[in-house]
């Protein structure tokens, strides 16, 4: 649904009411006090990006000194207070960037299992509270398939999380086709998150990477997959992309009149572009403003859209009031911050 526009005051109003209940939920966390005695809101949003830091992938990235300060500062304690601020019932966690691909495979897979034995942990000491986005060693294919199946079959994860791209590989490539084979049959939810591709790095010195390649190599990503073919090969698992999609909302004429440059593009696309493009799912992690939040909606169905916070990048109470002051109704803003969460991951109901 396209928002309606507001008054200033009114918009000035809603704030100091949002202002009001993030007080009461910071007083509510203090020592000594009972969040069942003084809550906010009760806890019901569902978190899709939400980032871990397990012990032996910190130490990987500060060896290769690719962290960045807030994968390195994160705690379990740092999570929870944020969920409990922002009124997020349960977090299905992931790891973020540089993934755990840093050329071996032995390592990646020793890696793959480290963080997905440590999610499972975290989701069975704080029942509830957690999910899994389970990592594989890509671009390891064997490694990969044999994670796939501990990960769904031995820690019941939720879906499989893997990067946009792995050095210069897009997800739609050929030697992958066997990982996406069998998370086709097992119609599993595939999480992405975007990282820094072999073609632009260092590209403006001044500018940070995260700040424009991240969104650029989920539109890579996405683009590989539609146009390799392989979004519609693999009908069943159902994509999540991070940041609202990047930039592809923004350029999806683009997208849709590729195939008149390229016919052969055609004959891989039975159902045309828009529909695979409609029928992938988006977080608003760092993407819940206006801007972003215009294109993306004119783009899918609400859906399609899941709630994301990139924490511990940024919080989960900062997303929930951009998304309320942004104009949904009460049962699209209901549907954005939960029910689709639980209807694309079932799994999360019990």
């Amino acid at each position: 649904m396209r928002p309606t526009s507001r008054p200033d005051s009114v918009c000035r109003d809603r704030r100091r009411v949002l202002t009001g209940l993030a007080a009461a939920s910071a007083a509510a966390s203090l020592p000594g006090t009972s969040w069942a005695q003084a809550p906010a809101a009760t806890p019901h949003r569902i978190d899709v990006h939400h980032h871990i830091s397990p012990p032996r992938y910190l130490s990987s990235i500060i060896d290769k000194k690719a962290g960045e300060k807030p994968t390195l500062d994160w705690t379990i304690e740092k999570s929870l207070d944020d969920m409990d601020k922002g009124g997020v019932a349960t977090s299905v966690t992931s790891i973020t960037y540089p993934g755990i691909w840093f050329g071996d495979a032995a390592q990646a897979r020793d890696l793959a299992r480290h963080c997905n034995d440590y999610a499972a942990k975290l989701r069975s000491d704080y029942p509830g509270r957690f999910g899994i986005f389970a990592s594989l060693p890509l671009p390891d294919v064997d490694g990969s398939l044999k994670e796939i199946e501990y990960a769904l079959d031995t820690l019941k994860a939720d879906g499989i999380g893997v990067m946009t791209s792995f050095g210069d590989k897009y997800l739609g490539h050929p030697s992958f086709e066997p990982v996406w084979a069998e998370l086709n049959r097992r119609k599993a939810v595939v999480y992405t998150h975007p990282t820094l591709a072999n073609c632009c790095v260092n590209v403006q010195p001044d500018v940070p990477f995260s700040v424009i390649e991240f969104a650029v190599d989920t539109t890579r990503c996405i683009a590989d997959l539609v146009f390799s073919g392989t979004a519609s090969k693999y009908p069943d698992v159902k994509f999540i992309f991070s940041h609202a999609g990047g930039t592809m909302p923004f350029i999806e004429e683009r997208f849709t009149r590729m195939p008149l440059l390229r016919r052969d593009v055609l004959a891989k696309l039975p159902h045309g572009v828009e529909y695979e493009l409609k029928k992938f799912h988006y977080d608003v992690a760092q993407a819940s403003h206006p801007m972003a939040l215009a294109a993306l909606t004119r783009l899918v169905a609400t859906s399609q859209i899941l709630f994301g916070t990139d924490f511990p990048y940024r919080t989960s109470a900062d997303h929930a009031r951009l998304l309320k002051e942004f104009g949904f109704n009460a049962a699209d803003l209901q549907a954005i911050e939960r029910d689709n969460a639980l209807k694309l991951l079932p799994t999360l109901k019990a």
